[in-house]
């Protein structure tokens, strides 16, 4: 019951965020079930300043980003899918971007010791608090090597993967009742492409995996004027 309830919640927070930015219309099979389309009348009331002045994969770019990590990566994988986007919805989708506040130095330096087996101060000689960059799934930061080497330590976000486990689950649910009940849906598939969409996020957090592509596409380019990609530190 209390689960139930509060997938209610989030779903009500879905559609009154989509509702406040007018962002349905972006959506592939846009004509909402009639039904639906009352509540989402209701839950967009007050309407978000400048939407009306936006293109509706704007506004839907718009408000991904204010649901938060995992629905910013889910309209970045849907922003290569003009198939279903469409060109200009697609393109609007493409210009979203992880602008996340980073997490605690105090952290970071918990989880890489954790990781490492070993406090950072006897693996790193200069470990550099502030990221060089911060987004959903990890941020980076500068460090130098106890042989003098510069190195980035990317670091996943601590607890994001029960946030991603939770709000895809609710996306499963979500795909479910639209192949169900929206005839307009059924032909883009929604359930198959959580799947693959879930398949792809939780990749992304296997840093082992990041790391064993990197140090092929290294291979690939070793010695090319084109291209090049920095060193994996496997002990590390």
């Amino acid at each position: 019951m209390i689960r139930a309830l509060r997938n209610l919640g989030r779903l009500w927070r879905i559609l009154r965020t989509l509702a406040r930015h007018d962002a349905a219309s972006a959506l592939p099979g846009a004509a909402l079930p009639a039904d639906l389309r009352i509540v989402y009348r209701l839950a967009g009331f007050p309407r978000r300043r400048g939407a009306a002045g936006l293109r509706p994969g704007q506004r839907l770019a718009r408000a991904l980003d204010a649901l938060g990590p995992v629905f910013i990566k889910l309209g970045q994988a849907l922003s290569v899918r003009s198939d279903l986007m469409g060109e200009e919805a697609a393109a609007d989708l493409a210009l979203l971007q992880d602008r996340l506040a980073p997490f605690p130095a105090a952290a970071a330096r918990a989880e890489i010791a954790r990781e490492l087996g070993q406090p950072i101060e006897a693996a790193f000689a200069r470990f550099e608090d502030r990221p060089v960059a911060a987004a959903s799934i990890a941020q980076v930061h500068a460090a130098r090597l106890k042989d003098g080497r510069s190195v980035v330590v990317k670091v996943v976000r601590p607890g994001i993967e029960r946030v991603i486990r939770r709000d895809v689950s609710l996306l499963h649910l979500v795909a479910d009742l639209a192949q169900r009940y929206w005839r307009e849906a059924r032909r883009m598939h929604p359930r198959e492409i959580v799947v693959e969409y879930e398949k792809t996020i939780l990749d992304e957090l296997d840093l082992l995996r990041e790391a064993a592509s990197a140090s092929q596409l290294r291979r690939n380019f070793q010695g090319s004027d084109l291209l090049y990609v920095p060193e994996v530190h496997w002990e590390y």
